[in-house]
């Protein structure tokens, strides 16, 4: 945890250093992307094998930032959903987020803001293990089945809109598992249906798990060269109540390459680290051409 704490305030330092200054205006700021991707590939008599596929993701990023005196709030919305048609294995999901975030600060120092946080997520459609349960007949996860609500007091450093870190470490965190199925099964860290010898359910599974623990947020976002945009988004959370040892890590990298004010190709890398999940990292990847539009 220490060595976690001491990379924080190098990248603070470190950043506060090489970080341009922006003189801020009161009033909202407000913009976001609309991304429509489509992946496609043919064979035929293709010696090297393959399938035909068809694939299609659709984003939203949104931001609405407000500064007014001392005050700063800033909110981002993240809807993203993607589906692949294959021979093989049909129509799949190979994406769903619906995530909210909340970033209000009172300003303390230069830089430093006493600050509240709000963070919402879950998805949209069911989710399935394909590799496992070709049949798509038990989902492995479900709209609020998990969702995930954090929220607590902090300290906020803010260079920009496009550069902060916020340390909570008195953060709430609420597990929500609303599937009776997956609830008894004590998916997602609830605690599980209890059951005696015969096999005859005693008590039903939790659909609440609750935490108390440290977060950090960092967001950081900066052109790379002409016409490419890097997006870094990341959140930190040790549970004090459940091995605080298991650091849960989010991080998602977005990149935009504009061709043109409509075309654009789009990177997205999403890693995660969550042991109430699944004890493995995850990873996931989406890249496409497509239609881009700035609102």
């Amino acid at each position: 945890m220490r060595k976690l704490l001491l990379t924080i305030v190098l990248t603070i330092f470190i950043t506060s250093i090489y970080a341009q200054e922006e003189a801020p205006k009161d009033g909202w700021k407000k913009g976001g992307t609309f991304s429509l991707l489509f992946n496609q590939s043919s064979f035929s008599n293709w010696v090297a094998g393959g399938e035909n596929a068809l694939a299609g993701n659709a984003l939203v990023n949104y931001n609405a930032n407000l500064l007014k005196g001392d005050w700063t709030w800033d909110n981002k919305i993240i809807l993203a959903y993607g589906m692949a048609n294959t021979e093989s294995k049909g129509s799949i999901k190979t994406d769903d987020r619906f995530e909210l975030n909340s970033l209000a600060g009172k300003k303390a120092t230069k830089n430093w803001y006493y600050s509240m946080f709000a963070n919402f997520m879950t998805q949209f459609t069911d989710g399935y293990d394909y590799a496992n349960n070709p049949d798509q007949l038990h989902p492995i996860s479900k709209m609020f089945a998990p969702a995930y609500l954090s929220f607590g007091p902090g300290m906020l450093w803010k260079k920009s809109d496009d550069l902060k870190i916020n340390i909570s470490p008195a953060t709430g965190k609420i597990t929500f598992v609303l599937d009776d199925t997956l609830a008894n099964a004590g998916a997602f860290g609830v605690d599980k249906a209890v059951y005696d010898n015969s096999g005859a359910m005693l008590e039903k599974g939790k659909h609440i798990a609750i935490g108390l623990g440290l977060n950090i947020g960092a967001y950081y976002k900066t052109p790379i060269m002409k016409n490419v945009t890097m997006e870094n988004i990341l959140n930190l959370y040790s549970n004090y109540l459940d091995h605080p040892e298991n650091i849960d890590v989010n991080h998602q990298l977005n990149v935009v390459m504009q061709v043109n004010k409509y075309i654009s190709a789009n990177l997205g890398l999403h890693t995660l680290y969550d042991d109430n999940m699944v004890q493995k990292t995850q990873f996931k990847e989406v890249f496409g051409v497509g239609f881009n539009y700035t609102f």
